[in-house]
């Protein structure tokens, strides 16, 4: 049975929080991700935006597990996840661009929710599956820290795919999703679910069935200018995710260093011509 992308990704995407001490918190968006360790050991992986982490001075952050009851009801229940160590950063961020991975100990439920790294969208992914300006694609996070009920699961939303062109990521490391985004959604997952793109289909060891959909990136930014919010989503590309689960591991795996053309368009102050990209006008 080819699974629902939509609901697996639901179970793995998780709420990340730190209370400030002023009745205040700051919250952002994770999801689980199964990618063995060198050892070939299962190995929880929790991803989310490097500016989360950061914008958290504490220690401790909290993750927002979920607890099925033998009833069918379930508890949010929230549980301490070390960020820091003597004012030294556990997390692993991406060299060059907005991403942060941590190995995690869930808890068993929510380690099984952990979706294979091969859900993770590849270099080709994109060109494979034809995916262009104007498709439809899905995101999960938690707006203004908000959840879709008191369980603590995370609100879907949508939006059409807003810049062209997709790839490559290593020249076009981002590109835009036409929805409103909030502060508390940063790091969450950017997915094509079943339906969207059905062909062709992969379904092997290494790679479970494609025909289910693919995560693309995750949620970065949200573009402004002048203090307005033009509803525009920055979407970093799954390719740099994949960079960023190997520097767990090992600090000198390569990553990309991206290499965005100049493009020509509005006039910069020197005289020269450069386009505005809504990159430049970011709010997180």
């Amino acid at each position: 049975m080819v699974m629902d992308l939509a609901v697996e990704l639901i179970q793995a995407t998780v709420q990340l929080e730190q209370p400030l001490g002023d009745g205040t918190r700051t919250v952002g968006t994770g999801f689980l991700i199964s990618a063995p360790g060198p050892d070939g050991r299962p190995r929880t992986v929790l991803i989310t935006a490097n500016h989360v982490f950061q914008k958290m001075p504490g220690a401790s952050a909290r993750i927002g597990y979920r607890i099925s009851n033998a009833d069918g009801s379930w508890s949010y229940s929230p549980q301490a996840l070390k960020i820091r160590e003597g004012g030294r950063q556990l997390w692993t961020q991406h060299p060059s661009r907005d991403v942060a991975a941590i190995t995690i100990k869930a808890p068993p439920e929510f380690a099984k929710a952990a979706l294979p790294q091969a859900y993770l969208a590849a270099d080709d992914t994109f060109d494979t599956y034809k995916v262009n300006a104007g498709d439809e694609m899905m995101a999960l996070g938690f707006p203004r820290g908000l959840s879709a009920n008191a369980a603590g699961f995370p609100i879907l939303r949508s939006g059409r795919v807003a810049s062209y062109p997709l790839g490559p990521a290593k020249i076009f490391p981002t590109f835009l999703l036409d929805f409103s985004v909030f502060p508390g959604n940063s790091g969450g997952p950017v997915f094509m679910s079943r339906g969207a793109k059905t062909q062709p289909v992969v379904n092997t060891a290494d790679a479970p069935a494609q025909d289910a959909g693919f995560i693309a990136g995750l949620l970065t930014q949200q573009v402004e200018l002048n203090n307005e919010r033009l509803e525009i989503g920055i979407v970093t590309h799954a390719k740099y995710i994949h960079e960023t689960i190997a520097l767990l591991e090992n600090p000198l795996a390569p990553s990309t260093v991206a290499q965005t053309p100049e493009l020509t368009g509005a006039k910069a102050a020197n005289g020269q011509e450069k386009a505005v990209s809504a990159e430049e006008a970011v709010g997180n």
